[in-house]
Parts: C-alpha cells; structure tokens; sequence
C-alpha cells in the first residue's frame, strides 16, 4: 500500500515538475496573440490560435484555454470594421462554448458583436448561456446586454418590444437593466438612449433625473442622449435647467462637440435660434457636424438667409471644416425656401466643382430647388441627366410638375417611372391624386384610388386627398360616403377640412355648415384651413351674422392672423357689401400676401372706388409681393369698372415687360371691356381683331357685344354678332341672342326680334334668372323678377308701387307696373 501510494506520489511529482515548463509554453500564445493584435496581424493570429487548439497538452491548456478564446474573440471584435469578422467572432464563441467556460470579456466581445451585426437570437442566446452557468454576469457583460437588447430590437420592426399599459412586461431591455444589482453610468446612459429609440421621451427625461437622484455623475454622452428627448416632449424650461447643469459640469463637458451639436439642436427644436447661436459662437472648435447643425437649425425655423450666410462662414472657416452632403443638403433647400433662381444656380455650380459625382439625395434636393424656384423646366432638364434615380427622384420631378400646374406632365412621368420598373409609393400617390384634382380628372383619380386598393397602399391623410379629388371631380356623392362610411371613427382635421371644401365648391351650403357643425359636436378643433373653407358660405347664404359669428370665432381662437383666414374674411365683408370692414380686417391683417392684396383690390373694384384699387395695386408691388395674373385681373376690372382707362392701359402694358406674366384670356376680356364701357368700341374692336387666334373667345366678343349695345353701335354689333354665332358654343348661349334681340328693338327691327327670339325657343334657350336677396332680421329672402312665391308677396308690391309714384314725382322717369314690371314713360 505504502508502495502504492509512494508511485502515486511519484507520478503526482513527476507531473508537478513537467508542469513549469508546459505551462510556459501554453500561456506564451496569449502574450503572442496579444503582440499580433496590436500589429494587426489577423490571420497569423488565427493561424497560432488553431495550433493552440491543435495542441495534445491537454490538461494544461484547459488551464489557459479561456485565457486564449478570449483573447481571440476580443481580437475579431476589435477588427469587425476593417475585416468584417462579425461572425467569425461569433463562430468562434460557438466553438469555445464546447472546450471551456467564456469569461465576462468573451461573453461582453460576442454581445458586442450580436449588437453590430443585428443578431438577436444569437444574442438571445449568448444571454442564456450567461444564465446557465450559474454565474452572477458581471457589469460589463450586464452593460453589453443592454447595448444588444436596444441595438437589435430598435432596429427590427416585427419584434415586439413593449405593448401599452403593460410596457415593462414586454421591454426586455428595462428588465436587464432592473436586474442589475450595480448600475454606472454606461448602464443608465444606455437606458435613456433605448427610450429615446422607442419615443418615450417623458420615462427618458425621468431617467436621466433619477440617476441624477442615484449619485451617478452623468458623462458627455448622458447629455447627447437626453437633449433630444427634451425637444420632443417641447420643455423649454427642462431644456435651460440641464443646459445649466451642463455649464456647471465645466468646460470638459461644454465644448464636447457632441453635447454642443445636440445643444444646438435642442434649442433649435423650440425656434430659440438666439440661444442655439450663442452655444455655436461660444463653441472653442467646431468641426462639420457642429456647423451642419446650425445651419440645419436656421433652415428648419424657415429663416433662410441666416443659413445661408453661416454656410458662407463655413466655405471661409479656418476650421479647416469639410463640407459633406449634409451642409450642402442644407444649402440647398435653404436657396428653395428663398426662391432665389440665380443664387440656387450659383450654388448648383458650386457643389459640381466640388464634388467627383453627385450623391442621389444632392441631385433630389436640386430638382426641388429649381422647381421651387419656378423653374421647373431647369428641374426636368438636370432630372433627364441623372445617370442614377431612385424611387425619391422619380416622385420629386413628379411632385414638381403638379406643384407647377403641369399635371399632364405629371401624369406622364408617373406612366414612364412604371415602366422603368419603380414601384408607385405614397408619395407617388399623393402627387397623382392632386393631379386628378386639379385636372377635375375623375377616371385618373378612381383609377389611382383602386390601385390604392389592390395594392394595399395606406398613409396617414389619404381619405383627406380621396375625398378632395371626388369633391373637385363633381363626384361629390363619391366623397361623401367615402366620409361617412370609410372614414367614420377615424376622422382627423385634414378629413373634416376637405368635406367641408368639398361641399363648399359643389354649392351645397347646408351641407358644408352641417359638416361644420358636427365637427364641433365631436370636440375636433377647426384650424385656419377650416375657416377658410367655411366664410365663403356666408356669401353664397347672404348671412352677415354668420359671418361675424365665424371672425368672433377666428378672433377668439387667434385664427384670425392667420393669412388665408384674413384673406378669406376680406372677400366675405367685401361680396355682403360692408368694404368698410373689409378695409378693417385688411388694416389689421399682421401678414398680407398676394391673394389678400387682390382680395381689396376687387372689393374696391366692386364698390366703384378704382383709384384706391390702383392705389393698393402700387403699394403692394412697393411692399415687395409680386402680383399674380388673378391680381392684374382684379386691377384691371377695377380699372374697367370706374373708367380709369389710362392707368388700365398702363398696367396692361407692364404685365409682360415688369412681371413677366403672359396675358391670358380674362386679361384681354378686362381690356375690351375697359375700352368698351367707355365708348371706345372700334378700338376695342381692333384690339380684338390683333389678337388673332387668341382673341377668338366668346368672352372677348361677347364683352365687344355688350359694348356695342350700350354706346348705339350697331351695324359693328351686327358684324360682332355674326361672329359671336359662328364660334363654337356661341349658339348655344341665351345671353348673346338677348343682346343682340335687344339691340334690335332699340334700332326698331321688330322683324329680326322675333327671328332670334322664335329661334332660341327652337333651341331651347332662356335666359337665366338673376337673383337677389336681402337679409333681414336674420332670415335671407330671396326674390327673382316678377316673383309672386314670398308670403309678403301683396304687400312688397304695394310698397314698390308707392315708391314708384314718389320717385315719379321726384322726376325719376321709370315707372313701375305689377302686372307687366318695370317701363319706361316712352313705352306707354
């Protein structure tokens, strides 16, 4: 026995003294491996490793073996970038989870790796072998779960993360950070980041303060994290308090340009643009993420010039800053927000001489750029030269056309983008649904809704696009199912809006107030929009109350500075006949564009006071608004109505010369009839015949006609008539047979009376009955001529007969007759 163990004891001995040397031997490949790894020497480093794993000196390298997979995937992990070993590094794991238990840095290097080649299930895995072994996970590896757990699951839209009320059963990245028994600040800094990820910018703000609360000091990159999260949640308030502690922090943490790009932007978010250049100009060293920021913060407040001018500073910086796509990205959509053609073209330029080959997103904002710019025909020019398109640029040229009124053209760049195998998206249809309703094109837009349908295509806001394109398509019906069924507990502002519009454009009053109405009832709150679509129902109702109560409301809500609310306002005051408050609600207007100046200018036009349209028509231009052809329409009508013919001819003139705005047919109406009204009917005439072509339009003659009849000429409107009839369409419209019947009565041709009278009862025409209405005690009575319907019917006409015997003998020469109307003393 003694035996026995003494040979026992000799062999343990005779191990123990072959063990230095073997030890030696095995533990020298880390120091090796380690050596390689800085010198970058990856595959020499496999190769070593295999013959370490090759070795038959077992025991001992059990011993080191966790030592050498460690050291190995750490290597990997360290080059994932340079040689994309990501999965090596995993397969790796995989091998050594067999032959020896992974350390905390094994277990911390294969997360890492999960977490940047977005392999949650592997990472899924990786966390149970941690829960296996029976080892509490140190921080380290409790820190790389989390960074796994927020990598993989914000970036894969099938998993669920968390789920309402019960959000905290569902997030695992809260539940590994709950179990943690030791938190540092990576931990908490990664908690904040995942809330802000997933939109929960409140729980992200909370965090950050109780980890204040905890004593953890928060690093630059707790502030980075946070800033955002207050920007979203809109606190001004939170924002200056952890600005201030970020001051106290020192210097170290204020000129992070890190935590000053996220301070800027934050700041920017709220429109303090004042605080978010302090924090720049203050900034000690700025490199391009800090100046694309700023610019950034400027074009994203629509305050164009200050972006440009700091993108100047940029290209003069001493910073030695490299501009990339971003800063010119920025640039450009700051010359489209300026609409300034000839520096977007400076700028175009620019961005070509700096750059070998234009990035896609660069090429898209520089169509967008010139389309803006009103030069759409640039835009298609630079899109027909891209040597590459993506689904972006096809839908932006697309958006260009319609936006500029080219909807055919639209229309026919959608049909090339199918065939060029692009896929239509959202954007391509709210391009094509726009199209069809400018165009009152309602095969395109049922054609574009059951493509919609076939193709499963949803986006927030597209009953608000169906339900405009049937209104304006006359498929008013259509839209209101559309809203009453499809859209029945899922209406937002912009569904109510376009109902409202909708039913507004078709005619149907009620139905508009209706709608109008329920959308009260049901607490949604009308917007500018809304308002702008439901005043002009008060011309077509004759209500003046309604239309106070409707500027009480806007006043109330502050709507009423609103541009199109004011605009909308004027025109309603103006068409009830109250110019004074129209003049009031356009005094007081705090922003004035086009379509408000033109607004007063035809309610002046309207009321006979032409010299202070012209008047506004100066100022306005002297304001800097460039008028549009609808404001020369108004300028000249004005102009027309109150024979300022001179001033008429002079504007006329400067249209094409100051403005280039090509006259078109209204214009040439507004001229003749400006040239008519006072007598001068043969220039009027010659004016017509220069036109050509172009003057072959019923409303130019029909104006001449009326001129003709008015001023005695005859035989002219003889000649006008004539031609009136021959035109397309002339034969069928009532008004132009009156007129010329009427200019034979005058001249006594009773047998030409009834030859055009018999004829427009062979063809079925008759004038339409004009209407009038007066509103009084707030009910609209409505009459037509010789109206026998009111229930004050008796009583009306006796009091019109008594005003007519008084206006007889004040000398007034019509008299009035209830049963035949209105004559003349020479008729009786």
């Amino acid at each position: 026995m003694y035996n026995i163990n003494g040979m026992h004891n000799n062999i343990w001995n005779a191990q123990y003294t072959l063990t230095p040397p073997l030890k030696l031997k095995v533990l020298s490949y880390p120091s090796r491996l380690t050596r390689m790894r800085g010198k970058g020497r990856l595959k020499l480093h496999l190769l070593l490793f295999n013959k370490c794993l090759g070795s038959h000196i077992c025991t001992t390298i059990y011993l080191a073996a966790t030592l050498v997979w460690m050291e190995i995937c750490i290597n990997f992990f360290a080059h994932d970038l340079i040689f994309g070993m990501l999965l090596k590094t995993i397969v790796l794991y995989s091998q050594m989870i067999w032959r020896s238990l992974p350390d905390p840095y094994t277990y911390s290097s294969t997360l890492k790796a999960c977490a940047e080649a977005r392999k949650l299930r592997i990472g899924k895995a990786v966390h149970c072998h941690i829960l296996r072994s029976h080892l509490y996970p140190s921080r380290i590896v409790c820190n790389s779960l989390l960074n796994m757990y927020a990598t993989c699951l914000s970036s894969i839209d099938d998993e669920m993360v968390y789920m309402g009320d019960n959000s905290c059963k569902y997030d695992l990245v809260k539940r590994v950070f709950d179990t943690m028994r030791k938190r540092n600040v990576v931990a908490w800094n990664t908690m904040i980041s995942w809330y802000v990820k997933t939109d929960r910018f409140v729980e992200a703000v909370v965090q950050f303060m109780v980890m204040m609360k905890a004593g953890i000091k928060p690093t630059a990159v707790s502030f980075v994290n946070v800033f955002p999260a207050v920007s979203r949640i809109g606190d001004v308030k939170c924002a200056n308090v952890l600005y201030g502690l970020l001051l106290k922090m020192g210097s170290e943490f204020v000129n992070d340009l890190f935590v000053v790009s996220s301070a800027i932007f934050m700041f920017a978010e709220f429109g303090c643009l004042d605080f978010a250049g302090e924090i720049f100009d203050r900034c000690l060293e700025r490199n391009t993420e800090v100046w694309n920021t700023m610019i950034g913060g400027y074009v994203q407040n629509n305050n164009p010039v200050e972006a440009l001018n700091l993108f100047f500073k940029a290209l003069e910086s001493q910073d030695s800053v490299v501009l990339d796509d971003v800063t010119f990205l920025s640039a450009l959509t700051a010359a489209s927000q300026l609409q300034h053609l000839e520096f977007g073209g400076q700028l175009h330029a620019h961005i070509i001489k700096n750059s070998s080959a234009l990035p896609v997103i660069i090429s898209n904002a520089i169509i967008v750029m010139y389309s803006r710019c009103s030069s759409v025909e640039t835009s298609f020019k630079f899109f027909d030269k891209m040597q590459e398109r993506d689904n972006v640029s096809w839908n932006t040229m697309v958006s260009a056309f319609v936006q500029n009124g080219l909807d055919d053209e639209g229309l026919m760049l959608v049909y090339e983008m199918q065939k060029q195998g692009f896929l239509i998206d959202q954007v391509t249809v709210t391009a094509l649904l726009s199209a069809a309703s400018n165009l009152r094109n309602k095969e395109i837009g049922r054609q574009t809704h059951a493509y919609l349908l076939r193709h499963g295509i949803q986006f927030e806001g597209i009953e608000s696009y169906l339900i405009d394109m049937y209104a304006k398509s006359g498929l008013i019906r259509a839209a209101q199912a559309l809203f009453e069924e499809n859209c029945k507990h899922d209406r937002d502002q912009a569904t109510w809006n376009a109902m409202i519009a909708g039913n507004t454009q078709n005619g149907l009053i009620e139905q508009a107030l209706t709608v109008f109405r329920q959308m009260l009832d049901q607490n949604v709150p009308p917007n500018a929009v809304t308002l702008a679509s439901v005043i002009p129902t008060c011309n077509q109702v004759g209500s003046m109350a309604l239309g106070k109560q409707l500027h009480a409301f806007a006043v109330r809500n502050s709507l009423d500075e609103n541009v199109y609310v004011g605009s909308a306002l004027v025109d309603m005051y103006s068409k009830m006949g109250s110019i004074a408050y129209a003049e009031y609600v356009f005094a007081n207007s705090p922003e004035k564009n086009s379509v408000t100046y033109t607004n007063m200018i035809l309610s002046y036009g309207q009321h006979g006071m032409g010299e202070k349209a012209v008047l506004l028509f100066h100022s306005m231009v002297g304001f800097g608004i460039k008028p549009d052809p609808i404001t020369f329409v108004a300028v000249l009508s004005a102009c027309s109505y109150t024979g300022l013919v001179d001033e008429g001819l002079q504007i006329f003139e400067s249209m094409e010369r100051e403005y280039r705005i090509k006259p078109s047919t209204e214009h040439y109406c507004c001229i003749v009839d400006m040239l008519g009204r006072v007598g001068r009917v043969v220039e009027a005439y010659e004016f017509a015949k220069e036109l050509g072509e172009e003057g072959n339009l019923l409303g130019i003659w029909g104006s001449l006609l009326g001129a003709c009849r008015i001023h005695g000429e005859f035989e002219l409107g003889k000649i006008i008539a004539d031609k009136l009839l021959e035109m397309e369409g002339g034969d069928k419209m009532a008004g132009y047979h009156v007129l010329l019947s009427n200019m034979y009565a005058a001249e006594g041709n009773w047998d030409n009376v009834n030859r055009v009278r018999k004829g427009m009862l062979e063809k079925g025409l008759a004038k339409e009955v004009a209407c009038s209405w007066i509103d009084t005690a707030g009910s609209v009575n409505c009459f037509v001529s010789r109206d026998r319907k009111h229930r004050q019917c008796d009583e009306i006409y006796e009091m019109l007969e008594e005003l007519a015997i008084k206006m007889r003998d004040d000398g007034y020469k019509p008299y009035y007759d209830s049963q035949s109307g209105w004559n003349s003393e020479s008729e009786e």
